[in-house]
């Protein structure tokens, strides 16, 4: 019988899981085992599992669940070295050269374990089967927003934190919008078409922010784009690969401009295809812009987990997108899974 172990989350912040109640109902309705580890912080209370028939296990107990049981996961696992025998179904950042990546690629080899990356969960026209992209781009267009706002009052974006819902951070954010009178700023997104940029582009519809949205066409030549230094916000929201032009060049921040804040919601600064060439590190929940010119200020935000300032949204959004395939994992050899893994196997070689 298929075994998937749902596990705890272990990074700060991260609330949000892949399947909901329901769908593990579904999942035990077509002959699947689940197990869900308990989890204080889960956007989504234990018990409505167990009242579908998971069986429970207690938190962070799956190194020692049976070997056949596959493991699921969204965000990264504790760096502590130890081999990994199962195989993990999880976002492993892992296959575009990053360091931590290529740390965590070894452990799998010294267990002998497979990792299915949800980032690379594709159909057989290579299209994505799921993605939290509409809510990172959501939510990533409220932190640059946010970013924006302190700076129209002399400071730097503090702390952000979870909402229960959309509606409550539309409402801090037009009444923090409002304090500095009628102005908005300009914003331009890059990879406007895709699932982030349209999260990012319906954020700032309902903030009443002009917005420029450009997409394939506007970037094929190549660049340079100078037009996203004369808007406030730039956002990008494409996945950076091989020939990915660069967006904003190391130069940006000494060059004559009105850029003052850039959502790199896409968020892969360690990768040598970021398109993003004035930072190198990702910003955190504590401090979500990272200051990296004073005079005239630019910031930039890149939180890799941004879906979990709305959890729950997110999160049933996901699981439903995700559903169709996990009901598949009987035919880890075909399909969806077989791609994965053949990905996850020519990392590796």
């Amino acid at each position: 019988m298929t075994h998937l172990w749902v596990r705890a989350e272990q990074r700060d912040n991260e609330t949000r899981v892949g399947l909901t109640p329901q769908g593990a109902a579904k999942l035990i309705a077509a002959g699947i085992k689940v197990t869900v580890e308990d989890s204080p912080t889960r956007c989504i209370p234990i018990d409505g599992y167990a009242a579908v028939g998971a069986d429970i296990a207690p938190q962070n107990s799956w190194p020692d669940a049976p070997r056949d049981a596959i493991i699921f996961g969204l965000k990264e696992l504790p760096e502590d070295g130890t081999p990994l025998p199962h195989r993990h179904i999880m976002f492993g950042h892992a296959f575009k050269g990053q360091p931590a990546g290529q740390r965590l690629l070894a452990r799998f080899t010294r267990g002998n374990g497979t990792l299915f990356d949800l980032e690379y969960l594709v159909d057989a026209d290579n299209r994505r089967v799921a993605a939290f992209g509409y809510w990172a781009g959501y939510a990533g267009a409220a932190v640059a927003l946010k970013c924006w706002i302190a700076q129209q009052q002399g400071e730097i974006a503090g702390p952000i934190a979870p909402y229960p819902a959309a509606n409550d951070l539309r409402a801090e954010l037009e009444a923090a919008l409002t304090v500095n009178g009628p102005h908005r700023p300009t914003a331009l997104i890059i990879g406007a078409l895709g699932r982030v940029g349209t999260g990012a582009a319906d954020l700032c519809t309902a903030m009443d922010v002009p917005t420029t949205r450009w997409d394939m066409n506007e970037t094929a030549h190549g660049g340079p784009f100078p037009e996203i230094l004369t808007h406030d916000i730039f956002f990008n929201c494409i996945l950076a690969r091989p020939g990915t032009p660069v967006f904003v060049p190391a130069t940006a921040p000494h060059d004559p401009r009105r850029l003052s804040v850039i959502g790199d919601i896409a968020c892969d600064p360690d990768s040598d295809f970021s398109p993003i060439k004035v930072y190198d590190q990702t910003t955190t929940w504590d401090a979500p812009a990272l200051r990296v010119h004073g005079a005239p200020v630019l910031d930039v935000t890149a939180i890799d987990n941004l879906p979990s300032m709305l959890p729950r949204e997110s999160s049933e959004d996901y699981a439903e997108q995700l559903l169709p395939s996990l009901l598949v994992l009987p035919d880890l050899g075909d399909g969806v899974w077989a791609r994965a893994k053949a990905t996850f196997e020519q990392a590796i070689a």
